[in-house]
């Protein structure tokens, strides 16, 4: 069950809009752990009409109303937004026919992003390896520079000397009769004049002695190209993060498009039937206007103290106007779109919130399913796409020792979420930080005595009040039955 956008302000405020307010902070103890489904919605006041013509269509309903809270000088925000159609109906198969296109799209995008992702994660194999290969490289300029020397002829027995086949030192070592000590040779000596001065016979040093002239060679020249390999590696990995970036942002509006054409899931919602051609729609409107305090107090609305206070936080009031929708399609002649006649229910439900209790109420919007159409696709790639990142920070941010540039730390994935040109400080990501944010739960401080005294008492019935004025007018207005 997904909560209403009133069951969510019963929560964050329970003492004043959930009806079970006392019942709910016995079961959960405070505010915070209420899940919003359990709330018995109660807001300050509510008014009800309905209208049922099956020629006259939503939009103009909606569209009055919204034009009415403008010119009320609400701040208006559309939050809910679904619709369900029957699968019998002409527009069930059509709107169908539209998302299949547009998830098509998206995910011939995405598996570009795939691709691109592989080369990536390769791109950041080949780099640690490289990194551990200079790593000895550094090591000959200090105290480790005796551990580094062995370490690079492994490297080069295994990755250079190994090429010469039987010829090579371990295989004329490991499988040759008379050349046993020749890896210990090689490994102790550093020069032809270490190589003369061990106890071995002319064979092994005739061996030896090239293979350590050309090991010196390979080590002299291969940190110069082995740094500009590496250098390259990393250049071309920002070029493939700034690619995955473009299929990103590419990908965002076929991805929001298709979720925008999906379909409610209305269960046993009795109006939907199969075989009907009937549609379901669902709007949710919120106005909200700030109480400018000191104006109010000029006004004689508030006390006079008020002129001169500095109040703690802004208070609001707020319309909520709710919408529902049950409706017969019909395709307009010689057009692609569909009119809606049918039965209107709207409901104008009044609300004071506070400046947290409005954060707070953004918050559980993002936190719920009312608003969960990237949370999917990030659940699903969410901590992978986050390792990936850091490993895609550390190179891109990496200093060289002579120059110090500029680096892109953009996330490329951000873009899907619907965040693409945000920062990350990357503070956050040091490792205990998150889970601490994690850990912490914001809600709204209680309020003052000079808040509950005066500021929403006054706001309370500015809301109340407003609330009526917007349902009284369109009702005068269109003549509809009323039912408060």
């Amino acid at each position: 069950m997904v909560a209403s956008i009133a069951q969510i302000i019963g929560k964050i405020n329970p003492k004043k809009y959930a009806e079970n307010w006392n019942e709910l902070l016995k079961k959960y103890g405070s505010a915070s752990e209420i899940p919003a489904e359990d709330v018995k919605e109660k807001p300050l006041s509510e008014h009800t009409m309905v209208y049922d013509s099956s020629s006259e269509t939503l939009e103009p309903i909606y569209f009055f109303i919204l034009d009415l809270m403008n010119d009320f000088k609400f701040e208006t925000e559309k939050i809910e937004d679904n619709f369900s159609s029957s699968p019998g109906s002409g527009h069930f198969a059509e709107l169908g026919q539209r998302a299949t296109i547009m998830q098509q799209q998206g995910a011939k995008i995405l598996g570009d992003v795939n691709t691109v992702l592989r080369s990536v994660l390769n791109i950041i194999y080949d780099l640690k390896e490289f990194r551990i290969r200079l790593s000895q490289y550094d090591n000959l300029k200090t105290d480790k520079k005796e551990a580094a020397i062995l370490a690079l002829k492994q490297i080069w027995m295994d990755k250079v000397d190994i090429t010469k086949g039987n010829s090579s030192i371990k295989a004329m070592a490991l499988g040759q009769a008379g050349f046993q000590t020749l890896i210990d040779a090689f490994l102790f000596s550093k020069d032809v004049k270490d190589a003369d001065k061990l106890d071995l016979n002319d064979r092994v040093k005739r061996i030896l002695k090239p293979r350590l002239i050309e090991f010196n060679d390979w080590a002299e020249h291969s940190e110069e190209e082995l740094r500009k390999r590496y250098e390259l590696e990393k250049a071309y990995l920002k070029s493939q993060v700034n690619s995955l970036k473009l299929y990103a942002r590419w990908a965002k509006p076929y991805l929001k498009a298709a979720q925008q054409l999906e379909m409610k899931e209305q269960g046993r919602e009795p109006s939907l039937v199969k075989a009907f051609n009937t549609i379901l729609l669902e709007l949710t409107l919120i106005g909200k206007q700030k109480i400018m305090s000191k104006e109010e107090a000029l006004s004689g609305g508030l006390p006079k103290e008020f002129e001169k206070l500095k109040v703690k936080r802004d208070y609001y009031f707020c319309t909520l106007v709710e919408f529902k929708f049950r409706g017969i399609p019909q395709k307009v002649a010689q057009q692609s779109h569909y009119a809606f006649g049918g039965r209107a229910e709207i409901s104008f439900k009044a609300y004071v919130l506070n400046s947290d209790e409005l954060k707070k109420l953004e918050e559980e919007l993002e936190a719920s399913e009312v608003n969960d159409v990237m949370k999917l696709i990030e659940g699903s790639t969410g901590e992978s796409l986050e390792t990936i990142q850091d490993e895609i920070n550390f190179f891109l941010e990496e200093k060289d020792q002579h120059e110090q540039e500029h680096k892109d730390t953009s996330n490329p994935f951000v873009a899907l979420f619907g965040g693409y040109d945000k920062k990350e400080k990357m503070e956050e990501n040091r490792p205990g930080v998150a889970d601490l944010k994690k850990k912490e739960k914001w809600w709204p401080a209680k309020e003052s005595f000079i808040e509950s005294a005066n500021l929403r008492p006054f706001s309370e019935g500015k809301a109340k009040e407003i609330t009526f004025k917007i349902f009284d007018v369109y009702k005068k207005a269109h003549g509809m039955p009323s039912y408060t």
